[in-house]
Parts: C-alpha cells; sequence; structure tokens
C-alpha cells in the first residue's frame, strides 16, 4: 500500500482517541495542500501568511480542537518507513507554521532507537514551549489495525494536555 492509504485509517483512529477526549473538533486530509473554508477559518487573520508557506508542502493530516473562543491545531504527518531526522524537522516545520497544540509523525514502522537515544541527549528536538503541548512519534501497526507505540508518551493518557 502506498503512504496516501493511511491517510483515512490513521485519521479515523485518531478522530476515535479524540473523541474520548473532546466533543468539538475537527480533521481533514491535507496532503494534496488543499485546506477547506471550515479550517482556514480557525487560523487568526493575522497568521494566515502561513499558507504561502504550505503551497509546496503541507501536513498529511490538519486540524484542530475547538474551544469557547479559539481553536487549538493538531497536525500529523504520515511515514511509511522508519523516521528520519529529517522527518521529525519536517513535522517541525508544520508545529511552528500551525503554532499546533498537537504534533504526530506517525510511521508504519518501528521507531528507531536511534531516534529515542537523540531525544535524550537533545531533548528539545521533540520539546514544545509548554507542557501542555506534544510533539508525539507513534507507530501505527496495519496488522494490528491500530497504535502500538507511542513516544515519548500516549498524549491521549495524560490529562495534562486536556
Amino acid at each position: 500500500m502506498q503512504e496516501k492509504e493511511y491517510y483515512e485509517i490513521i485519521k479515523d483512529h485518531i478522530e476515535k482517541l479524540l473523541g474520548n477526549r473532546v466533543n468539538n473538533f475537527h480533521l481533514e486530509i491535507t496532503a494534496n495542500k488543499v485546506f477547506t473554508n471550515h479550517l482556514k477559518a480557525e487560523i487568526a487573520q493575522h497568521r494566515d501568511i502561513i499558507f504561502h508557506f504550505l503551497k509546496k508542502a503541507a501536513p498529511d493530516i490538519t486540524g484542530f480542537i475547538k474551544k469557547d473562543h479559539s481553536s487549538d491545531f493538531f497536525v500529523i504527518e504520515i511515514k511509511k518507513n522508519l523516521l528520519k531526522l529529517e522527518d521529525i524537522y519536517q513535522a517541525r516545520k508544520y508545529t511552528d507554521l500551525f503554532n499546533s497544540k498537537f504534533t504526530f509523525l506517525i510511521s508504519l514502522k518501528p521507531i528507531p532507537e536511534e531516534i529515542k537515544r537523540l531525544h535524550r541527549v537533545t531533548y528539545e528536538i521533540l520539546s514544545l514551549p509548554t507542557i501542555y503541548r506534544a510533539f508525539v512519534l507513534a507507530q501505527f501497526d496495519k496488522e494490528k489495525g491500530g497504535f502500538v507505540e507511542w513516544y515519548p508518551e500516549n498524549p491521549f493518557e495524560k490529562d495534562t494536555y486536556w
């Protein structure tokens, strides 16, 4: 299967996890660099310049959690192969552009031990400015039909983020 064939499957799994935590959210596949008006409307006007930069590359899945008067953004990047350092920096770019609360870099392969070790010695590679935001690596196992690993932690199991 091609990477793009996993977008809808992974989006559905994330939506189920989100549904257990929040009532109002929206996710859409944006790998084609097309963002619906529904998603665009949640971008603050002073940040709409980001779309200029997203014309050449966009997250595979983008979305938001709607709060009373604001939105927290989600970006999800999916990789069919083993994660590489370049993949982390690609996801980091989307994190910064959207100022996302959650960034998921999801692989269909196990998370490499080298990436975990690198994180332990250069903690900032996966850290975000506050403890209320998360940059998470995850493995989606197509045979088991779900997530089998979260690194450094599963944010859906930690109340701090919600």
